[in-house]
């Protein structure tokens, strides 16, 4: 097989961890009726997720730095596969929260481990594209896999989702094991020099950027399937093709902040883009409030997931920028950010739908936006004055 499909392969396996992270947000309706549970108790399922695929990836990969890539990833996705086996098996909130433990500590060593292997095997000169093949089966997963998993909790339950996820994670760890190479580890960096580079102005700010941009995205989207059938009336035959459309528009926008970034530049990019955000997210909760018709509410939840995923490539972008010496550190840093800042939006939006109302969660998700423009400002003004100093 040559390196370009070894590639294709690894993207596949980055969806279907993305897909088992992301999927929450389709079923989440179906996990609380089934459940007995509340809307908030099921949303904090992604806040677990993702604080524990923040928080501990980092820790494992430093402590697996000198493993064997191929045999990491391979355990990686054994780790995955007993979380979604439990996840399947297993009554109840708790162990089902459990199991979101163990399969996000075994998601974030897959994704990782399969970008350093991707930018190993890559010809000299592809390190870029292969990197970016890889990350387009994570973003895949919000454009398939979330759409996918909602058909299948229709027709199936939504428990099976996580045993279809099992079994075709445990085809890939054979598939992976037979054709994978072997790669070796690399030096590790030790948390502490990784840490320290949060105590530059520039990086700090850079970071809290991708907090408030994707905390206040994450507010509203976690909670996307109730509030559509509830908040926007809209009917569950079409909401599987609603979803696929919500993560089309995702990829387009990801595709066009790419290009706005290297055509107008970071800065210029990111404010229209957040701006663009706040309006799409504005006229949605306007359109909810006083009209329930069907159409306008799709073209406003696509022109938000567009513009939502715009400034993603452009955040990579702009840190990377910042330490240019020490890119995988900050793409690290950043990586770790994001889903910090999914686990705080979903545990936000949970307390909005707790405590005011399901329709609350866009409004309040666009504060988190309005203040990450607030912050780019703020960076661009601090780096035009260091340029001229």
């Amino acid at each position: 097989m040559s390196n370009t499909w070894k590639v294709y392969l690894l993207a596949l396996v980055t969806f279907l961890v993305g897909t088992s992270e992301y999927v929450i947000s389709g079923i989440l309706d179906k996990i609380s009726d089934t459940m007995g549970i509340s809307v908030t108790s099921a949303g904090q399922l992604v806040t677990i997720f993702s604080f524990v695929y923040a928080i501990g990836t980092p820790i494992l990969m430093a402590l697996t730095a000198k493993v064997e890539r191929h045999k990491l990833l391979v355990w990686a996705l054994g780790i995955f596969v007993i979380g979604n086996v439990l996840s399947f098996v297993l009554p109840g909130y708790a162990s089902f929260l459990a199991a979101r433990v163990i399969m996000a500590l075994g998601a974030g060593m897959v994704v990782v481990t399969a970008l350093d292997i991707a930018a190993k095997i890559a010809a000299p000169g592809k390190q870029a594209s292969v990197i970016a093949t890889v990350v387009m089966g994570f973003t895949a997963s919000l454009i398939i896999g979330v759409p996918l998993g909602r058909i299948v909790a229709a027709q199936l339950g939504w428990k099976a989702v996580f045993g279809i996820l099992a079994l075709a994670g445990l085809a890939a760890m054979f598939v992976l094991y037979a054709i994978i190479p072997r790669v070796q580890g690399d030096k590790p960096i030790p948390l502490s020099k990784q840490l320290a580079f949060l105590k530059n102005g520039n990086v700090a700010l850079g970071l809290t950027i991708t907090f408030f941009w994707l905390g206040g995205y994450s507010i509203a989207y976690t909670y996307i399937s109730p509030y559509l059938l509830h908040a926007a009336g809209l009917k569950e035959g079409i909401l599987s093709g609603v979803l696929l459309a919500f993560g089309i528009a995702s990829l387009l926008g990801s595709k066009f902040g790419g290009f706005s970034t290297d055509k107008w530049g970071v800065f210029p990019t990111l404010l229209g883009g957040m701006l663009l955000h706040i309006i799409a997210l504005l006229l949605l909760s306007l359109t909810v409030t006083y009209t329930h018709s069907w159409l306008p509410i799709v073209i406003l939840l696509i022109l938000w997931s567009f513009a939502a995923w715009s400034s993603g490539p452009t955040q990579q972008v702009n840190l990377v920028r910042i330490e240019p010496n020490y890119s995988g550190i900050m793409l690290s840093l950043n990586q770790s950010m994001m889903q910090l800042s999914m686990a705080a939006g979903a545990a936000i939006g949970g307390v909005m739908v707790d405590r005011v109302s399901l329709s609350s969660i866009t409004w309040v998700g666009m504060v988190g936006v309005a203040i990450a423009i607030v912050v780019v400002s703020f960076l661009r003004m601090r780096m035009s004055a260091g340029r001229q100093g």
